[in-house]
């Protein structure tokens, strides 16, 4: 018999092993992405309170977008939520791509969020 691969658990062990190398704090909080099939979600987290300082995501009304899944939709994203940063304060962070390969929509969006101003 052939043994199923569970992609999910593979990228929450890869996930997981990133987590041990990064973390947010107050000066440099954690930007996190994760993916579904028909979204993309981002968020800034200090991990020293557990806390998010922002959010954006697919979902959000304020980027109307005809489709959710998709590298456009992924870059409009990333260009939110690099505007919420500024707006709280934040200019620097720390990526985490959450076990995801840095490619497609993940890449769209980290590079959207580059040049809308956040450094990471």
């Amino acid at each position: 018999m052939f043994k199923k691969i569970n992609k999910n658990a593979n990228r929450q062990k890869r996930h997981r092993r990133i987590r041990n190398h990064i973390s947010g704090t107050a000066t440099m909080p954690r930007l996190s992405v994760y993916r579904s099939a028909s979204h993309i979600y981002a968020q800034i987290i200090n991990d020293d309170e557990g806390r998010t300082l922002a959010s954006a995501s697919t979902l959000d009304k304020s980027l109307n977008l005809e489709t959710t899944g998709n590298i456009d939709a992924a870059k409009a994203v990333g260009e939110l939520i690099a505007k919420k940063a500024k707006d709280a304060g934040i200019e620097e962070v720390v990526f985490d791509r959450g076990g995801y390969v840095y490619h497609g929509k993940v890449k769209a969006l980290a590079e959207a969020a580059r040049e809308a101003g956040l450094k990471f």
